[in-house]
């Protein structure tokens, strides 16, 4: 049976960077962001229905490379990623977003801290509020109890070493 973990978390806390190397490590695929596919490619700003295509898109790529996986399957991003971002840039979050997200399952979130500095890319948007992101993340994680634990460290390695530790330990 395959094994998901979500990597999860604010902007620029490294979780793509993350999921790769642990896709590599276990020889197996990752689900890249689809949010970063969907915006390079819009010709206009986003808005709040586009959130909804993202987040349906999203589980549509995890479902296709499931299949792919080799006992780990790693996902950049999930549910709860588009859910706070509709929620903090429109104040409201789509229903099916909110169904999906108390249905979606994994074996652990891996919640990217944000000791990492931020790095500019123009589809980031908020800097100042990396705290103010992580801690909404946290409560979310925690009130729907799902199994966690926060990544920190200021490489690569030292993340991917936490990371495979917690995943080793599900096993």
């Amino acid at each position: 049976m395959i094994k998901k973990i979500a990597i999860t978390g604010p902007e620029s806390t490294g979780k793509t960077t993350l999921a790769q190397a642990l896709a590599q490590h276990y020889q197996t695929v990752w689900v890249p962001e689809y949010a970063r596919e969907y915006l390079e490619n819009l010709p206009r700003k986003y808005n709040y229905d586009d959130i909804l295509i993202i987040a349906q898109r999203q589980l549509q790529k995890e479902q296709e490379l499931l299949l792919k996986a080799n006992r780990y399957l790693f996902v950049d991003t999930e549910l709860l990623v588009t859910k706070i971002w509709c929620e903090h840039v429109f104040g409201k979050c789509h229903q099916w977003i909110i169904d999906h997200l108390h249905k979606q399952k994994y074996d652990l979130y891996l919640l990217c801290n944000i000791d990492l500095p931020w790095t500019f890319d123009p589809l980031r948007e908020h800097p100042h509020l990396r705290e103010y992101l992580f801690k909404w993340y946290l409560r979310e994680i925690k009130s729907f109890q799902w199994n966690f634990a926060i990544i920190n460290g200021f490489d690569i390695q030292e993340r991917t070493a936490q990371a495979i530790k917690h995943i080793e330990s599900l096993t």
